[in-house]
């Protein structure tokens, strides 16, 4: 009667793999427990599961799968050759399914805990090194997953689950998003040393206008800004080069290769000048954005608060 039952299996070979998968995952830890003992009351002491419910799990899984899984001696078992075939891989999977338990337990921790940040590439050598120096005052073990990029790129990741937090600029608006504002930071037209505007300290961006600009790539936080800053200026800038990196575009200017609107330097860059522009006002909001229905770890949410603390202090001075 066993076998009759056993051989109308509940799933068929062309059965989705994920209706497999859902149908068999709760009993796998049974199954373990089982094959380890050889012995279904021993198994359910230690599992704390009534020997009734075990057994019947046991039948249940073996239907499922269409095979004996075990030999029943009494109130003993033994493997089968399929039995034994199924332990190996279920013993892998459990022992990855403790593993991953254990990884996203130990990323939560509040004392040792793990936040994934991203931030633009031009707070990388100064800003973010400073910030989190800063933090880990407090949280000396807190440890941190560091991704830069541009402003669009960072938002997908989070939007993705691969991060908890960016800085970015411009300030994201989006129904999706809490985005928070830090801090100002003033741009610069970036000419080079010898440039015929090089000798001032002051410039008004209309000067500019006839000026062949180099530029961050399209989908840049910086780029915007340059077209928008431009464009209330007056003009619409006449753009020779593209990059990935503000340091690659100051380089360009030194070379003579067109001026840039860029923020300052950690580090002065020799063969160019840098001028404040005071029309119309070059400056760009520097925010903090997450995921609005994603609860925080409470290491994500330390970082989060100490983010909003330095509103106004966030940048070197």
């Amino acid at each position: 009667m066993e076998h009759q039952q056993r051989s109308r299996a509940r799933l068929s070979p062309s059965s989705d793999t994920e209706d497999m998968t859902m149908l068999l995952a709760p009993r796998l830890a049974h199954f373990a427990g089982v094959a380890r003992t050889e012995h279904v009351t021993r198994a359910a002491q230690e599992m704390r599961v009534p020997q009734s419910t075990l057994s019947r799990a046991m039948v249940r899984l073996e239907q499922d799968l269409g095979v004996d899984l075990f030999a029943r001696h009494g109130r003993t078992v033994s493997l089968t050759p399929a039995g034994r075939t199924f332990l190996t891989s279920v013993e892998r999977a459990l022992a990855e399914i403790g593993r991953a338990a254990e990884e996203v337990r130990a990323d939560a921790d509040p004392a040792t805990g793990k936040v994934a940040f991203g931030f633009l590439h031009t707070m990388g050598a100064e800003t973010v090194p400073g910030l989190i120096h800063a933090f880990r005052a407090d949280h000396p073990r807190i440890r941190f997953s560091l991704v830069q990029n541009y402003g669009e790129a960072m938002i997908e990741r989070l939007r993705s689950g691969e991060l908890d937090l960016c800085l970015t600029s411009p300030v994201p608006d989006a129904p999706d998003l809490v985005a928070r504002r830090l801090d100002e930071q003033k741009l610069r037209l970036v000419v080079p040393a010898d440039h015929r505007l090089a000798s001032r300290k002051r410039v008004r961006l209309a000067e500019a206008a006839d000026e062949t600009f180099v530029t961050l790539e399209p989908g840049y936080g910086m780029r915007r800004i340059t077209d928008d800053l431009c464009q209330e200026a007056g003009f619409k800038p006449r753009i020779a080069f593209e990059g990935e990196e503000a340091e690659t575009l100051r380089g360009l200017v030194a070379a003579g290769l067109g001026v840039a609107l860029l923020p300052p330097p950690a580090v002065p860059r020799p063969g160019v000048v840098e001028l404040t522009v005071t029309a119309p006002r070059a400056a760009r909001e520097i925010g903090v954005a997450w995921l609005a229905d994603r609860p925080d770890t409470p290491p994500v949410a330390a970082f989060k608060r100490f983010l909003l603390s330095r509103r106004g202090n966030l940048l070197p001075t």
